[in-house]
């Protein structure tokens, strides 16, 4: 059985799955197999391993920096919202139906055998497991059912390592305050206390650090500096939300939809030197952009309303009018046709009118496609004009099909025989269901590169390699632990188990 260690965090956003990839990839370069694990994940952000089951991407992260391909057992439950008081449940990667946040907090504990299975199945297969938790251990209102932090801990007799964020203040009350407010065989389990997001001279820290050891009886076995690295860790992702301004170079606006998910389809623009990419909310930001991205959305019809009420579609239509490209990635896909139709009542029920950019219709249905798919382009035009015969990847999660209405170029031909890329006739309006198309090797750089020289750019020798930037920064990822970390103690809390 594999040994163990667990990350928890005294709130959201403190780090933890940043930190978790990290220690993955320094065991990983130790030499050893790991594995990422977190039994119950809420997030609308997610991935479709090669078995067509659905995971939080953040564990498709980790399981990247491990140098591994995702699994369902490495996240065998995830919620996603679908209004502020329920979820759609997923398990094993399946999903399991829509479920009330109290129904599902009553029956949570009928999960167990699943997150044990696929634990288990880690363990027999991997050297090393780091556990990620979920918000704070020491939400006492929710401790009797817990099955994601210290109910995982005991199940997986894993130590803890509890991480606190210093950079929005109380780091120390907030430390001190989770370790107390957990049953005493709990506060055991913790054996290290990290420090996050440090900004300055860390011996102006050293007397709280000492004077939190005593009071908790509790070593300290890190502080990590603040630092920007491209991760696409969870807790980082809605950061990225916070991106509205227009920057140098391309302007390229995503449409930020009241339901918005799987935007991290976009995050390689973000990478790409020459390009500024914006998040838009509100009519008055759209401005004049270069190009308009549309991403997923868990509630395509809602959010068509919203696009609608709120004046933000007319002014894309206007941006349409001027061949300003505009691309839609899934929900985005579905907002850009003429119809969408929900006989079985899946989202809004009824009828809607689409945007009409695209001559197509979308029929919603209670079965979701979940696949890892590969295509070849059959045919390039507009930004992707040089693709014709090129081979392009991505992975589908959907409940709805696209028809063609009969006014739309297809551009790709589906391994399993069906058509996906369509796009208008002059090629400036497209819709995929592909989530990680512009992952595609040369993909988004070869549509950078014709939309800068369609605006008289001299994008030079310019290139982007984006496994290369990812395997980069998860090196320095590992660095940025090693240095800060008492990898040392961390072995030793590894081995020593609880």
């Amino acid at each position: 059985m594999a040994k163990a260690i667990m990350v928890q965090g005294t709130m959201s956003n403190s780090g933890k799955s940043f930190l978790t990839a990290g220690l993955c990839r320094v065991f990983k370069q130790d030499g050893y197999k790991v594995a990422p694990f977190k039994s119950q994940n809420m997030a609308l952000n997610s991935y479709i391993t090669k078995e067509g089951l659905e995971i939080g991407r953040a564990q498709a992260m980790q399981a990247e920096a491990c140098g591994i391909d995702p699994t369902a057992d490495m996240n065998p439950i995830l919620l996603k919202p679908t209004s502020n008081v329920g979820s759609q449940v997923i398990v094993n990667g399946e999903v399991r139906g829509n479920m009330k946040a109290m129904d599902y907090y009553k029956n949570k504990k009928q999960l167990i055998p699943d997150v044990l299975t696929a634990y288990e199945r880690l363990s027999n297969e991997y050297d090393i497991i780091v556990i990620e938790g979920a918000g704070s251990p020491a939400e006492i209102n929710l401790h009797e059912n817990d099955i994601v932090n210290m109910g995982m801990a005991r199940m997986a007799k894993a130590p803890v390592l509890l991480v606190g964020d210093i950079d929005r203040g109380g780091v120390f009350a907030a430390l001190y305050g989770t370790v107390k407010l957990l049953p005493e065989d709990e506060q055991a389990m913790i054996k290290g206390l990290v420090v996050n997001k440090f900004r300055g001279d860390v011996k102006i820290l050293e007397p709280g650090l000492r004077m939190i050891e005593e009071k908790t009886d509790i070593p300290v076995v890190g502080v990590v500096p603040m630092e920007r690295l491209d991760i696409d860790d969870e807790d980082s992702l809605s950061d990225r939300l916070e991106q509205t301004h227009k920057g140098a170079g391309l302007d390229v606006a995503v449409i930020r939809l009241p339901h918005i998910s799987n935007f991290t389809d976009f995050s390689v623009f973000e990478r790409m030197d020459g390009v500024s990419l914006r998040y838009v909310s509100q009519p008055g930001m759209l401005e004049d952009p270069d190009l308009i991205l549309l991403p997923g959305t868990k509630n395509t019809m809602d959010d068509m309303q919203w696009l609608r009420e709120s004046g933000m579609e007319a002014l894309i239509l206007r941006q349409a009018e001027k061949k300003t490209p505009i691309i839609g990635i899934c929900g985005g896909f579905q907002l850009l046709g003429k119809v969408m139709e929900d006989p079985d009542n899946v989202e809004h029920g009824g009828t809607m009118r689409g945007m009409g950019l695209l001559d197509t219709k979308t029929v919603f249905a209670k079965s979701k496609t979940r696949t890892q798919i590969h295509g070849i382009m059959r045919k390039g035009v507009g930004l992707w004009s040089d693709w014709e015969g090129k081979e392009v990847t991505g992975y589908e999660i959907h409940m709805g099909v696209s028809e063609n209405l009969g006014g739309c170029q297809e551009l790709v031909r589906l391994e399993d025989g069906r058509i996906d890329a369509l796009a208008n006739e002059d090629g400036t309006v497209l819709g995929s269901y592909l989530h990680g198309l512009f992952d595609t090797d040369d993909f988004a750089e070869s549509m950078i590169r014709e939309l800068m020289r369609s605006k008289g750019l001299d994008y030079g020798s310019w290139h982007f390699d984006l496994a290369a930037h990812k395997e980069q920064e998860y090196d320095k990822l590992a660095d940025l632990v090693r240095s800060s970390f008492d990898m040392k103690k961390i072995y030793e809390i590894l081995e020593a188990g609880i």
